[in-house]
């Protein structure tokens, strides 16, 4: 706030505020966890709105989000690298015992927790069904 960033200062207290509704809502205080998927929540619905905006060519309603996005990235746990997630990948198919499409959901059941937060789970989810394809 001193250093007069009031966009940044708009992002924080958005954050905040979506924390302080979950608790209320919800009637407990979040873990980290939950502060976690808040924050995915956030950074999901501003990817969306940066889509929107870029095909409606409202650039500077998307580069407002993008920068949204640049702060809130900040508060997320160190993202894995796209090798380590292709590792965490194959092992969860190995766990699983997955051959097919049909069991997508179950290594996704395996992946979910060990990667929410840290690895963007749609490309996980595309890089399981590519791998189930071959």
């Amino acid at each position: 706030m001193r250093a007069g960033d009031t966009k940044r200062r708009d992002a924080i207290r958005l954050l905040q505020a979506a924390i302080k509704q979950r608790e209320v809502d919800e009637r407990i205080t979040l873990d980290d966890a939950a502060v976690v998927a808040v924050i995915e929540k956030m950074l999901k619905q501003r990817r969306d709105s940066i889509a929107q905006y870029e095909s409606a060519n409202r650039h500077d309603l998307a580069d407002a989000e993008k920068y949204e996005v640049s702060v809130l990235q900040a508060y997320m746990p160190q993202a894995l690298s796209d090798a380590e997630v292709e590792d965490a990948v194959s092992e969860a198919i190995n766990a699983a015992g997955a051959k097919e499409q049909q069991d997508i959901g179950r290594v996704m059941a395996i992946l979910k927790p060990r990667l929410s937060g840290r690895a963007d789970m749609s490309k996980v989810s595309a890089l399981v069904k590519a791998k189930l394809s071959v």
